[in-house]
């Protein structure tokens, strides 16, 4: 079967206190939609986890205006640990999710009467895209964007998921041609060496880059590709500091963005793209992975600097769970979306509030 990928289907992130996240998300970003709801034992990523199964408890929300969700994961088994030094631009792994905005001054604005955590002011990128930073109150950053693609104005918040990620790495070539042959990010659409005032408020965000937008050709198929939508990835190399792994001595599941997740069909033909591209499935579930209200396989791979990258193929999810309505999606064409009417039953599962 061939490849197909949806789109980014969430960010892992690394919290506290999921409950807590999921009702500072819900407010200020929109994500009010959760798939699954899911205490459990994360036993299959013992390579990240210090090679013994840790309890857990995730909840993966999403935005009905589109974009990604959120993986938002707490450790029950141990104290998740932040990082022992200050993150800093170029650092290796996700240092920023990207999140879509229809209306960026008005979110901005929002956002300041809220008394969030704005970065730096309102600014455009070199590429002409307006765009600010915000970090949540565990300290991870976020970048809203104006963004073209939104699957729905059934919501009046100003935002919807994620499109995207900045991605710290150490030679931005080897980076593209992984995202390339991998996860089909083959159009670069910005390429730019030098110091950047857009983000010059970041930590360490002065220094001299090598920054790269990529985006991909052809538009995304498969079944939830239209409420995906498309992506941007942005590689930051550091050109006049070492970088460090954001993820240095600690276990995945730990504070900040722990992976990035892909929604695809074709798990075996990903499998020979990463061997291709240099790299290796780490954790592959071989069959169907119950989360709950959800069900798919999964499998986790690493880009050249380790960044953890998630595959899964769904099988299951919850279209309106007080009635029971469950979709199984092996029974459909992998590469045809779902119709937009069955995508927008899952507002059914909205948490309001």
């Amino acid at each position: 079967m061939e490849k197909i990928i949806s789109g980014i289907q969430q960010v892992g992130v690394g919290i506290p206190d999921v409950h807590e996240a999921f009702a500072w998300y819900r407010r200020n970003f929109g994500m009010d939609i959760p798939m699954f709801d899911a205490p459990g034992i994360a036993d299959l990523m013992l390579p990240y986890t210090g090679n013994m199964p840790q309890e857990r408890h995730a909840i993966l929300a999403i935005n009905m205006q589109g974009g990604g969700g959120f993986e938002i994961w707490q450790y029950l088994s141990r104290v998740p640990e932040a990082p022992k030094f200050e993150l800093q631009l170029g650092d290796l792994g996700i240092y920023v999710c990207k999140i879509k905005s229809k209306n960026v001054r008005a979110t901005y604005s929002a956002y300041k009467t809220r008394r969030l955590d704005l970065v730096g002011e309102l600014s455009r990128t070199p590429w002409g895209t307006e765009h600010f930073f915000v970090r949540d109150p565990w300290g991870n950053l976020f970048e809203v964007e104006d963004f073209p693609h939104f699957f729905s104005d059934y919501r009046t918040s100003l935002t919807g998921g994620p499109s995207g990620a900045m991605l710290g790495v150490s030679n931005i070539d080897k980076s593209m041609a992984f995202y390339e042959k991998v996860l089909g990010y083959d159009t670069v659409l910005h390429d730019e060496e030098g110091s950047f005032a857009d983000l010059a408020a970041l930590p360490g965000g002065t220094g001299h880059f090598r920054r790269v937008l990529l985006g991909h050709g052809k538009p995304r198929t498969g079944p939830f590709s239209e409420l995906m939508g498309p992506s941007r990835i942005e590689l930051v190399q550091a050109l006049d500091r070492p970088a460090r792994k954001i993820y240095e001595n600690r276990f995945w599941g730990d504070l900040g963005f722990i992976h990035l997740c892909f929604d695809v069909v074709g798990m075996e033909r990903l499998r020979a793209d990463v061997v291709a591209a240099g790299q290796q499935f780490t954790v592959d579930s071989g069959g169907a992975f119950d989360m709950g209200e959800a069900a798919g396989r999964f499998a986790y791979t690493e880009d050249p600097d380790g960044t953890l990258i998630e595959l899964v193929e769904t099988y299951k999810i919850p279209i309106a769970k007080q009635f029971g309505i469950f979709l199984d999606l092996t029974k459909r064409a992998p590469e045809k979306p779902l119709p937009k009417s069955m995508l927008k039953a899952l507002a059914l599962n909205r948490v309001k509030g």
